[in-house]
């Protein structure tokens, strides 16, 4: 893996994406958004072998919702106070990241098992991330190993860590991460246990026949509550004893920056700092464990202000506007990740999809910037935010 250097997106449109619905004339019904991408992705999925089991898993969040819900509305309620007649022919969405510089603020989150939603899997999605210029964030649960994903990368990598019982598989992950080339470790910490998945655990949704976790031992230890699984709160792949301690531990292990994913308050984000970490991610999960949590985009001021620029700080879920990555860095954060949107393309047409929903995005973004006045990235802040 090497070190991307600054360069646009590519504008030309994906060849795959005119072809997302068979039955279209081409061209002019390709998707154009999201949103659009989305439909495009539906109808794809019920034609699949796993049809709407799969994009329930997908789509479906904790509880009743509600937070799902919130993702998504908080940051189309905050409105935008442009400035005129500032010169925005040069808009330049570049940032750097852990010492390297990417062509965009927008990064792709950690999910599990891509070739759940398309053959091309992990791979095709590191494919168009290197083709956007955009930071790719490894699961740990992926479906390709985490060295076939750094072989295939032209540009920074991170790789997302769920902390397990067993310390000793833990630091081989964190290790393996490092020996591979990743540039950064992130540490999921919001999900000690289970979150009230409804429709997961209504059908017990697991991985289909022929694909595996590809980071993880064929056999692994396995230490869950002696209950149906539609009760269970603990599983193995969750360690619910994990604490500030183990963060420090991880930033001692390797060299890698550590970046504590799932913070949402001010005061968590400064024990992170205390406790070693690089980098603070406000997330909550994409709304997939604990209902009526607090919407990102609500709690990433207090974050922001607390960090103070110390430290990178990351925020996803809900975002699906280059509207949403605006304001998201008015708001303090340096980069904007998102999950569902790139699943969307995945599912709808593989690699092509993906780099697609990332042009989308970062087309939206630019948009953005230009009728904002704000050619680059250190012009977005709060003064333009309607208050």
């Amino acid at each position: 893996m090497t070190d991307t250097t600054t360069r646009p997106p590519s504008q030309t449109p994906p060849a795959g994406m005119p072809h997302v619905d068979p039955s279209g004339p081409g061209v002019a019904d390709a998707p154009l958004n999201v949103h659009e991408l989305r439909a495009a992705a539906l109808r794809r999925m019920r034609e699949g072998a796993f049809g709407q089991e799969m994009w329930d898993y997908l789509e479906g969040g904790s509880g009743d919702e509600r937070s799902l819900r919130w993702n998504e509305e908080a940051w189309g309620e905050i409105r935008l106070a442009p400035r005129c007649l500032v010169g925005v022919d040069a808009i330049d969405t570049s940032v750097e990241l852990f010492g390297s510089r990417v062509a965009s603020p927008i990064g792709l989150s950690p999910a599990a098992s891509h070739r759940i939603w398309h053959d091309d899997g992990e791979l095709g999605v590191v494919d168009a991330a290197n083709e956007a210029g955009m930071v790719y964030c490894q699961s740990t649960l992926g479906t390709a190993s985490m060295e076939d994903v750094a072989a295939r990368a032209t540009g920074p990598l991170w790789f997302q860590l769920y902390v397990r019982r067993d310390r000793d598989l833990t630091a081989s992950l964190a290790l393996r991460a490092a020996a591979a080339g990743y540039q950064a470790l992130v540490v999921t910490v919001d999900t000690p246990v289970l979150g009230a998945r409804d429709t997961d655990r209504r059908r017990s949704v697991r991985l289909p026949a022929g694909l595996s976790f590809a980071n993880l031992p064929a056999q692994t230890a396995r230490v869950e509550d002696p209950l149906p699984a539609h009760r269970r709160v603990y599983v193995e792949r969750l360690d619910p004893t994990l604490t500030w301690k183990d963060i420090t531990w991880l930033a001692e292990l390797t060299d890698l920056p550590v970046v504590v994913k799932g913070v949402l308050r001010a005061d968590d984000a400064s024990r992170a700092l205390d406790h070693g970490a690089r980098g603070v991610w406000v997330s909550n999960h994409g709304a997939r464990n604990l209902d009526t949590v607090v919407p990102t985009a609500q709690a990433l001021p207090a974050v922001a202000a607390e960090v103070a620029g110390r430290v990178p700080v990351v925020v996803d879920s809900g975002v699906r506007r280059g509207t949403d990555v605006l304001k998201a860095l008015c708001l303090g954060a340096d980069a904007v990740f998102v999950g569902r949107p790139y699943l969307y393309g995945l599912a709808a047409a593989g690699r092509e999809g993906v780099l697609a929903a990332l042009h989308m995005l970062d087309t939206e973004l630019r948009m953005a910037m230009g009728l904002c006045g704000a050619p680059r990235l250190a012009d977005l802040g709060p003064d333009l935010l309607w208050h």
